[in-house]
């Protein structure tokens, strides 16, 4: 047994609130349950409980066992001296107030209908990847759509509140919390931090001053992330290196050496050379990146914005003074998708709160236009015949196992609660 199924089962009643009595045999009218807050202190406030006939308002913790009460040191916190009801599945000793007082306490193993209690052990029986694999094909359509609405969101305050806190950073310097973002995504995992602080070195200004000239927007790029520091034979690198040093001292750029960039297991099209010129491409294409990346009104104006490449060196190299087959080395169609997924959806979600504009289904229906994401976990999903279209979809389906499943949240969990609801399951 888990707190997370008493709150619960207390927040939603699913008790018999008939001839309930504390261990002591005191009489108990449950009159409000209390709110859920989910914060520091007691589990449930302002809740209201008649106990032996006398009318009491204050909060209510709940645990498996009453002795956890001493196990979390609620003794030593003030904030439970407002406790008016210990509730627990198990009482094995008396608690006491700071008078010495004793706390009442009902015991909710008593109450709960047995087939309630087969269910949520159902529930949290060892599976073969998680908790309801066998179930979710029969959750009811509506009850999962609603959940993968929130999980979605879920999902996106958490990647929007860094662009959020760069924007207050920056005195809501937009477009240059979107050239950092974009710069981090196009780094990939391997590579995303270290070109996010070759981003931030590099005041926009600068960026937006130089980026009607290709090569001198390469230069910045490559120069900030520390990419030029090399005896270069190629014309091209020394090209990049002159531009740089001149732009440098032009703008009094600081010292600046990112540091960590790799290589090493990266299929070349993801070299970091690639992606920066790429990156570099795109400024140099888009000087109003800001404005077009905000008002696109569909997924094909995205993918139109997207289509850049590499520069010409880069279409016959992957590194300084290494030629290679050329390949003309374009972003492609899934790269697309995970800079709309990862930076275009998120940085037009914290824009629109900054502005105090909803625009939640308009972000819905452009992920809906993007393919859904491939990898282990969605094909886990699909494998249990859980529906999934889109990049909204396993957005979401994410969110649920990384956030849910893998943390043990069923009662946090709309699908966990709706399958005890429905009729018991099966061990």
């Amino acid at each position: 047994m888990k707190e997370d199924f008493l709150h619960y089962v207390w927040q939603y009643k699913k008790f018999s609130l008939h001839g309930l009595k504390t261990v002591r045999g005191e009489e108990v009218v449950l009159l409000n349950s209390g709110q859920y807050l989910q914060q520091a202190g007691p589990d449930f406030f302002y809740a209201q409980v008649i106990i032996g006939g006398q009318k009491w308002a204050g909060n209510v913790e709940i645990h498996v066992k009453s002795s956890d009460w001493y196990i979390h040191n609620h003794e030593q916190d003030g904030a439970y001296d407002n406790v008016i009801l210990h509730v627990v599945w198990e009482h094995d000793a008396e608690v006491l107030r700071e008078d010495n007082s004793e706390i009442p306490v009902l015991e909710l193993q008593h109450y709960v209908d047995k087939s309630l209690q087969d269910s949520y052990r159902a529930l949290s029986a060892t599976k073969s990847w998680i908790y309801c694999e066998n179930e979710l094909a029969s959750i009811n359509t509506f009850v999962l759509g609603n959940w993968k609405e929130r999980l979605f969101f879920e999902r996106l305050q958490r990647k929007a509140a860094p662009v959020t806190a760069l924007a207050k950073e920056t005195g809501y310097d937009w477009e240059a919390v979107l050239f950092c973002f974009m710069a981090k995504n196009f780094g990939l995992n391997t590579n995303g931090e270290p070109f996010f602080k070759m981003a931030l070195s590099l005041p926009f200004t600068v960026v937006r001053k130089e980026s009607f000239e290709a090569e001198n927007i390469e230069a910045l790029l490559f120069g900030r992330a520390g990419l030029l520091q090399g005896d270069y034979e190629d014309v091209y690198a020394r090209s990049l290196q002159q531009r740089y040093n001149y732009l440098a001292h032009k703008y009094r750029l600081s010292e600046f050496y990112t540091g960590g960039i790799q290589f090493f297991k990266h299929r070349p099209d993801n070299f970091p050379t690639i992606r920066l010129s790429q990156l570099a491409q795109l400024y140099h294409h888009h000087q109003n990146l800001f404005t077009q990346i905000i008002n696109a009104a569909s997924i094909q104006e995205l993918y139109d914005i997207f289509k850049v490449q590499a520069s010409p060196y880069w279409q016959s190299h992957y590194r300084f003074d290494r030629e290679s087959p050329k390949k003309r080395k374009a972003l492609t169609a899934p790269f697309m998708d995970l800079l709309i997924i990862n930076t275009i959806i998120p940085f037009r979600f914290a824009y629109a709160q900054s502005l105090g504009k909803e625009i939640s289904e308009e972000l819905i229906a452009l992920l809906g236009q993007v393919p859904a994401e491939k990898n282990a976990v969605v094909d886990k999903f699909i494998h249990f015949k859980v529906p999934v279209a889109s990049a909204y979809d396993t957005q979401s389906l994410l969110q649920l196992k990384n956030e849910y499943c893998n943390k043990s949240r069923c009662m946090q969990c709309a699908i966990g609660l709706e399958l005890l609801k429905s009729s018991p399951l099966k061990l």
